[in-house]
């Protein structure tokens, strides 16, 4: 006691704070890192959950390239990642653009389409379980008053991931919410002066909002790809474990299965970090190839 009391000012608040941050180090390295690096060894074992891990080598990584179910995986969530990703963030933009505006009521309609966003996973699933029900589900109802008979949706090879984007669209709201602090960044005198010079609203929308919403886009562009690769309740809930034939059968499912349904955690473990090395390559791919269109300098 007497040796902290002889500490400078600035030795004992140093002190104090690695005492304070003790706690968060602690669990990270416990639930955290430790986990992470634990992963990485079992990837290169034979470990069925209920015994000792044997190592293996590279044996796991060298199964998936002979895995059939390993490419398939990765062809339906890249397909679903092409079909989600484009349609949320131009879904948000435009509730963006339409709550932007100056009307009555402008903060209930904004809590309206926000709180999709924040019903949880399994609850949104299962609701739309039934909205797309051929028999008795509402989707179907509505395209039946236009003399459209609605396919099979969840039941269909070709339509389930289709329909699993669709509904995508309902979490929208969070992508909203980025957007509209986006467009109020954006100063108003930029618009102002492109009405007085006779631009129309295309014009202003395409030359202005759009180049000074460029960081706001990029940043939910990584992490709606990264969200999307990693989708796992809507092939879990709808597609009931991957089906039809596979046709839902997500990568971070599929590993799922391999992990707790068929208890290979080697091979599991060597799936993930296969994956976290896919949103690695392509996260930096995206920060690359961006870097000539998004301008932090503009606002």
């Amino acid at each position: 006691m007497e040796s902290v009391r002889r500490l400078t000012p600035r030795k004992r608040e140093a002190l104090e704070g690695h005492l304070f941050i003790s706690p968060w180090i602690v669990g990270f390295l416990v639930f955290t890192a430790g986990p992470i690096l634990a992963t990485l060894f079992i990837s290169f074992t034979n470990w069925q959950v209920f015994g000792i891990p044997k190592w293996i080598g590279l044996a796991n990584y060298v199964r998936m390239i002979h895995d059939p179910l390993f490419y398939q995986s990765l062809k339906v969530t890249g397909f679903f990642t092409l079909l989600s990703l484009p349609l949320g963030l131009s879904v948000g933009l435009a509730l963006a653009l339409l709550l932007f505006q100056d009307v009555k009521g402008l903060s209930v309609f904004r809590t309206i389409f926000y709180m999709p966003s924040v019903v949880p996973e399994v609850a949104t699933a299962t609701l739309w379980i039934w909205i797309y029900n051929p028999e008795f589900g509402i989707f179907n109802y509505v395209l039946s008053k236009f003399g459209i008979s609605g396919p099979e949706w969840l039941y269909s090879t070709e339509w389930i991931l289709p329909a699993l984007a669709i509904m995508g669209v309902w979490g929208a709201g969070s992508t909203m919410v980025i957007y509209l602090a986006g467009l109020q960044n954006i100063p108003r005198v930029y618009w102002e002066a492109a009405t007085v010079d006779g631009a129309s609203s295309w014009q202003k929308f395409w030359n202005i909002t759009m180049p000074l919403l460029s960081p706001t886009t990029f940043f939910l562009f990584v992490t709606g790809l990264i969200g999307s690769l990693q989708t796992f309740t809507a092939g879990y809930i709808m597609g009931g474990g991957g089906g039809p034939l596979n046709a839902s059968l997500f990568y971070t499912l599929y590993m799922y299965q391999q992990g707790w349904k068929w208890f290979n955690m080697g091979y599991a473990a060597a799936l993930s970090w296969t994956l976290s090395l896919i949103i690695f390559a392509l996260t930096m791919l995206v920060i690359r190839a961006s870097r000539a269109r998004v301008n932090y300098d503009l606002i």
